[in-house]
């Protein structure tokens, strides 16, 4: 697995933070990009398409189908590889130096919390919107509970994707695997919403990412 196709703003001579975008099932490259005018305005950021065509946009995983999200084994698996992928794009393309905030939808949320666990080091922050867990153990989950970095979740409460069961998953795991901060969100469905995008700019200004705003 290769990642080919980004779109990012990455001056040479760029300081600070800079985003990492991971759209949704489906989705393409430019879906998440207008999120940061809300959260992070002017951030540099990079946004990447997921290698695999499907239907009308790009999946990360290989083996949706009609059926629903892969589980157990094929997903540890595949989120195994795409991470390493994303992983390994970053190495060629982004700063050692500069400070990266994973930030993704849906199964781009899972690979933002993913991206932590394949390299903690690497990464110093994650934002998972309406994101699950792929359960099996990775080699950086120790480090990741060590170095706790700061991470947001946020879902709603009328999530019509994921059972409640996947989302005390997710929330359990990186409880105790990184400095947590999650919001429910009521009567949202698989969605973000202004609320949530108003939470992460306080996550993100708290933790030093973007200077504090006025709404």
């Amino acid at each position: 697995m290769r990642i080919e196709h980004a779109v990012a703003s990455l001056p040479a001579n760029g300081s600070g933070p800079v985003f990492l975008l991971l759209h949704g099932w489906g989705s393409n490259e430019h879906d998440l990009p207008g999120l940061l005018d809300y959260c992070a305005p002017g951030a540099d950021y990079a946004s990447l398409r997921a290698p695999i065509s499907y239907g009308p946009g790009y999946t990360w995983f290989g083996s949706w189908d009609y059926e629903g999200v892969p589980t157990g084994e094929s997903l540890d698996r595949q989120s195994r590889q795409a991470g390493e992928a994303i992983d390994a794009w970053v190495a060629d393309s982004i700063a050692p130096e500069r400070p990266i905030v994973v930030m993704g939808f849906s199964q781009g949320g899972l690979l933002a919390g993913e991206m932590l666990r394949v390299n903690p080091k690497r990464y110093a922050a994650a934002v998972s919107f309406s994101g699950f867990l792929a359960h099996g153990e990775l080699p950086g989950d120790d480090e990741l509970a060590r170095l706790k970095p700061p991470m947001f979740y946020g879902h709603g409460s009328a999530d019509d994707i994921f059972p409640k069961s996947e989302l005390d998953a997710m929330s359990a795991f990186y409880a105790s695997h990184t400095t947590l901060t999650e919001k429910i969100y009521p009567g949202m469905t698989h969605s973000i919403n202004m609320p949530e995008l108003r939470d992460v700019a306080a996550f993100l200004e708290h933790n030093g990412f973007v200077r504090p705003r006025l709404w």
